[in-house]
């Protein structure tokens, strides 16, 4: 189902008015046959993290990864982010032009840990490396710092296989510390966040990345001294 620019939307909450019942069902099933498709990529790549994250227990006692969270696009968002890009609003477009539909945040202890983990997921043979952001060597003007991956995955159905784009961004507890703050303080409590404000969070930023350095200092430090009392 296909919806050229002239019918595009501003926002999905006015769709009933423009489709029929029966283009709303055919859109309603597309989408949740695409939704369970990007979820299948997703669970995928969360197993892979896991069985790594795990391997590493068991080798070296301790984990690299603190916790993981999964995310599909609602509709409503893929269509608007498509509408922005002046493309057709449709699920065939959004499968061909969107790399973000799955998303996966990985937060590990470590600032280290954040490129052995991305390094081990990368070289294995059925993961395709799109695309690699480093926020972190090279931090966003307003102090953003992450690791962003975009990655394929083939997932196997009964009757075929499909590669998918799964957006995978991986940080410290500390960075996404300061990235779930800053999202809800600049976008969902007031519209402009004034210069004060955004030089203020920047500092933070900065401080929060000296403080991750300390904290893997500290690590290693008492790591070397482990190995020297063994």
């Amino acid at each position: 189902m296909i919806m050229k620019k002239t019918t595009a939307i501003s926002s999905l909450n006015s769709l009933d008015q423009i489709l029929t019942l029966e283009d709303m069902e055919r859109i309603k099933d597309s989408f949740i046959e695409m939704q369970h498709l990007f979820q299948s990529a997703t669970r995928e790549i969360s197993t892979k993290l896991e069985i790594l994250d795990d391997e590493f227990q068991v080798v070296h006692k301790r984990n690299p990864i603190h916790h993981m969270q999964n995310r599909i696009k609602s509709i409503s968002s893929i269509f608007e982010k498509l509408e922005r890009k002046d493309l057709e609003i449709s699920i065939e477009a959004a499968k061909e032009n969107l790399t973000d539909i799955a998303g996966i945040r990985v937060v590990c202890n470590y600032i280290d840990d954040i490129y052995m983990i991305a390094d081990m997921l990368t070289m294995q043979d059925d993961i395709t490396v799109v695309r690699e952001i480093d926020y972190i060597k090279n931090p966003k003007a307003n102090g953003y710092r992450s690791l962003h991956l975009v990655v394929k995955v083939p997932v196997f159905f009964s009757d075929r296989k499909e590669i998918v784009p799964v957006e995978i961004q991986i940080r410290t507890i500390a960075m996404d510390f300061w990235a779930s703050l800053e999202h809800q303080l600049k976008y969902k409590t007031i519209e402009n966040i004034p210069y004060s404000v955004a030089k203020e969070l920047k500092e933070c930023a900065d401080t929060i990345a000296d403080t991750d350095l300390k904290m893997q200092g500290i690590y290693k430090t008492i790591k070397q001294f482990n190995s020297d009392e063994d």
